[in-house]
């Protein structure tokens, strides 16, 4: 099943990111540009499910947050982020086996912060949305 997922994806003009710890257990992420915007996704898989059989919400903020983030990074050149708010709403459930896509959108940069929106949709069905505020850290 993991095969077809991955060939699936790849055919898509999806990548698979590079992640360590949390988001390594969860994973994988992929992500993939559409006309010059970065997207990310999560196939959910049994591993994703909640007590009804649905897509956990933590999973979905996961998603959420971290591709805000890399949005965040990106678009700031800096490697280093803090989540200092994270909103999220949640409209549908998601389901095991459906592909969740994020496509962050940068509100307003500052020296010291950015601000970020995202819908977690699948297909046309959006089942969340977030917002959130990154401190750009010093470097280290």
């Amino acid at each position: 099943m993991a095969q077809k997922v991955a060939t699936r994806m790849t055919s898509d003009g999806w990548e698979i990111v590079d992640t360590s710890g949390f988001l390594h257990l969860i994973g994988p992420l992929w992500q993939r540009q559409v006309d010059g915007v970065n997207e990310y996704a999560l196939v959910a898989e049994d591993k994703h499910h909640n007590r009804r059989g649905l897509v956990q919400g933590g999973v979905i903020m996961t998603l959420a947050d971290r591709s805000c983030g890399m949005t965040a990074r990106h678009v700031s050149g800096k490697p280093h982020m803090a989540t200092v708010q994270f909103d999220t709403h949640f409209v549908e459930a998601g389901k095991i086996g459906e592909t969740l896509v994020s496509r962050p959108h940068v509100v307003r940069t500052t020296r010291s912060l950015i601000f970020i929106t995202t819908e977690v949709k699948v297909e046309n069905r959006v089942i969340a949305m977030a917002s959130g505020v990154f401190k750009i850290l010093k470097s280290e």
